[in-house]
């Protein structure tokens, strides 16, 4: 089975080796990337990568800020994709957590009955109070998350889509494909959730502009979980706000993000069943001189944009402001104040 998984990166260098590894183990045997205006070796990491026959590597043909749908654009006229009998389109804080047969794409495609496309929910993993950037594996070092089936009050939760080579594409999205609003009913495709159930139809034919991208979470994890480490540490979660388009200048920071994905609440190990198997493919990619030297260069970048953002008196603030924050999400803890449980 040809798996292609498709990502969009900017500044990701200490987490790429990772990722790749990972993707390799369960069953990803190509993948295409697209950076742009990367300062922390990224690029470059991913033209040894991609001259190495291990990516692929594109510049974002964006002309404008819609970085990731335009990269998806492309994607799909790219024969990487098109030869593909798969294709995965995830980001590098995601990662795919198989519980069926031997933990890989093959045997979760398996076990849905090999439908057109199969949505995973997200579970979001918190920050788990690491406040500096280590260069070990980001899935040994959070391990504590929400309740897997009610994110922030909601039940329905977003997803990220495979999405098989048969599937009557209009376009890709971000989350899941998109098929033709007037495709006949009995041409729609086949789409499972996480436990092999079809995906709720008004999901499927995005009936709804508030579920196009989620559905619920409840019993639908049952042979993959999308494990998504939006936060790491608190070093990598301050070097993310000045990668992104934020302009912090006379106006607060506002921490939602942060405590939406930072509730505690559940403790989950799974994903530590690939570690070992991570560790040997992560040495096997070090191995490279060169690939070694680039990924000690990518870390060292991130730890020096660290140190310079906290000379800034607002990223300082930022920090105290996140070390502060509660551990409640913002909906949860309005409603407990609403019922006055407030202790």
């Amino acid at each position: 089975m040809r798996v292609t998984a498709v990502t969009c990166v900017k500044n990701e260098g200490p987490f790429l080796l990772e990722w790749i590894a990972f993707n390799r183990l369960i069953g990803v045997t190509d993948f295409l990337f697209y950076s742009n205006d990367c300062t922390d070796a990224t690029d470059r990491m991913l033209d040894a990568l991609s001259a190495r026959g291990i990516v692929r590597h594109l510049p974002n043909p964006a002309e404008g800020r819609n970085y990731q749908m335009e990269a998806l654009k492309d994607a799909a006229r790219q024969d990487i994709v098109l030869d593909a009998d798969w294709v995965w389109i995830a980001d590098v804080d995601e990662f795919l957590n198989i519980h069926v047969g031997d933990h890989t794409i093959p045997a979760l495609v398996q076990a849905c009955g090999d439908p057109m496309a199969i949505s995973l929910n997200f579970q979001f993993f918190a920050n788990d109070d690491i406040e500096g950037f280590e260069d070990r594996p980001v899935i040994e070092q959070f391990t504590r998350s929400h309740n897997p089936d009610i994110w922030c009050g909601e039940v329905a939760q977003e997803v990220k889509s495979l999405i098989r080579h048969d599937f009557p594409l209009q376009y890709y999205g971000a989350h899941r494909p998109f098929f033709k609003a007037k495709l006949p009913k009995k041409r729609h495709p086949t789409w499972t959730d996480g436990s092999g159930r079809d995906v709720p139809h008004r999901f499927l034919i995005a009936a709804n502009p508030r579920r196009i991208r989620k559905f619920p979470a409840q019993g639908a994890r049952d042979f993959a979980t999308l494990n998504h480490y939006a936060l790491r540490s608190l070093d990598s979660y301050l070097v993310k706000n000045d990668r992104g388009d934020v302009n912090r200048e006379n106006r607060d920071f506002d921490d939602t993000y942060w405590r939406e994905r930072n509730d505690p609440a559940w403790q989950d190990l799974s994903i530590r069943r690939y570690l070992p198997d991570l560790e040997k493919a992560l040495a096997e990619l070090k191995s490279d001189p060169e690939i070694a030297a680039l990924h000690d260069e990518a870390c060292a970048l991130h730890r020096a944009k660290r140190d310079e953002l906290l000379q800034q008196p607002t990223y300082r603030a930022m920090r105290d402001q996140l070390r502060a924050a509660s551990k409640l999400p913002p909906e949860e803890e309005k409603m407990i104040a609403e019922l006055g449980l407030a202790t």
